[in-house]
């Protein structure tokens, strides 16, 4: 069973999100595919002690995001310094680029509740 996030990685996960977001907003990226693409970030996770941030991202329509992940991984260390300097930590987190696929995980449990063999079996009635 996963552990509660504390108050405090939610907060630096909010702030390296936040940074980071602002980076690729306002065009401080090196690549012209992350510049043009429609980044959208979508959850930043703490380690407990914070030396390590899991960076969640998706594009639009999912569009060239392995591309993407190479990319952003390939310019971690740009956001790793820009994170330094933008926030007063004891440890800069180490980041780590992921895709966030629970927008596809949604719609596939939204397909699965849709199909009829599904909706048969729900209207059954119970045997009691």
């Amino acid at each position: 069973m996963a552990r509660e996030l504390s108050n405090r990685q939610l907060r630096v996960g909010q702030e390296v999100r936040r940074v980071i977001a602002e980076a690729i907003e306002q065009d401080n990226v090196r690549s012209p595919e992350i510049a043009e693409a429609f980044i959208t970030i979508t959850n930043v996770i703490m380690s407990p002690d914070l030396k390590y941030a899991t960076v969640y991202l998706t594009t639009l329509n999912g569009k060239n995001l392995g591309g993407i992940l190479e990319q952003l991984t390939a310019d971690k260390w740009m956001f790793k310094k820009l994170v330094a300097d933008k926030l007063k930590l004891r440890f800069t987190p180490e980041i780590n680029f992921r895709a966030d696929d629970t927008f596809e995980e949604t719609e596939r449990i939204e397909r699965l509740m849709n199909d009829p063999k599904v909706k048969a079996d729900l209207n059954k009635p119970t045997e009691e």
